[in-house]
C-alpha cells in the first residue's frame, strides 16, 4: 500500500470552517512524540527512508507504532510506501533497535486535530518549534496512486489551500532545517 499525502503551511482556523461547512466528521485529537532512527548499514538521508517509533496519546490511552516510509515514488505528492505495526512496548522496541545498532536520530511532538472528508483523513497538526500545517491523506494500491492524489488536490483546493503550496519535506526534515 501506499500513502498519498499533500501537506501544506496553514493557519487552522480557517480550515476548521471550511471542514465544517464541507461536512467534515471531527475524528478525534492525540499528542504524538515521533522518534526517528539512524540506521547502521546506510544513510536514511540519502535513501529518503525513515524508520521511526510513534508514541500516541489520546484521552488517557497510549499506543505505540513502529513505522517504516520508504522514499518519495513521485514528484507530485508526499506518496511513499508505507508499512506500520502496532507494539506492545514502546522502551523495548527501542531496545530492540538499539541493540540492533539503530540509533535514535531526532525527535518530532505534534498535537494532531483530525477529521475524516470524503474518504480522506484531514490532520491539522501543531509541530512543536515549526508551527502549523494541514496534511490531506488517504490510502491507495499502486493502480490507484494518481486518481488518489488529483482527489486529494480537489479536496485541498475545497479547504480553500493551495496545492501549489505542497510541502514534500517531512517535519523531520523541516525541523533539521530549521536548525541547520
Amino acid at each position: 500500500m501506499y500513502e498519498v499525502e499533500l501537506k501544506v503551511r496553514a493557519s487552522h482556523e480557517a480550515v476548521r470552517e471550511r471542514l465544517k461547512t464541507l461536512g467534515a466528521e471531527r475524528v478525534g485529537a492525540v499528542r504524538q512524540v515521533d522518534t526517528y532512527y539512524d540506521a547502521p548499514h546506510r544513510d536514511f538521508a540519502e535513501t529518503d527512508e525513515a524508520l521511526r517509533i510513534r508514541r500516541e496519546a489520546a484521552d488517557g490511552t497510549s499506543e505505540t507504532v513502529v513505522t517504516y516510509k520508504g522514499p518519495l515514488v513521485e514528484s507530485a505528492s508526499k506518496t511513499r510506501r508505507e508499512v506500520e505495526t502496532g507494539v506492545a512496548d514502546a522502551d523495548h522496541m527501542d531496545s530492540i533497535l538499539d541493540a540492533l545498532g539503530f540509533s535514535p536520530a531526532a525527535v518530532v511532538e505534534k498535537e494532531r486535530e483530525r477529521y475524516a472528508l470524503d474518504g480522506f483523513t484531514v490532520t491539522l497538526d501543531s509541530v512543536d518549534d515549526l508551527g502549523e500545517f494541514v496534511e490531506i491523506e488517504r490510502e491507495a494500491s499502486e493502480d490507484d496512486r494518481e486518481a488518489t492524489r488529483e482527489a486529494a488536490v480537489a479536496r485541498l483546493r475545497d479547504l480553500g489551500l493551495d496545492p501549489d503550496d505542497q510541502l514534500r519535506t517531512s517535519y523531520l526534515g523541516l525541523l533539521v532545517d530549521s536548525s541547520e
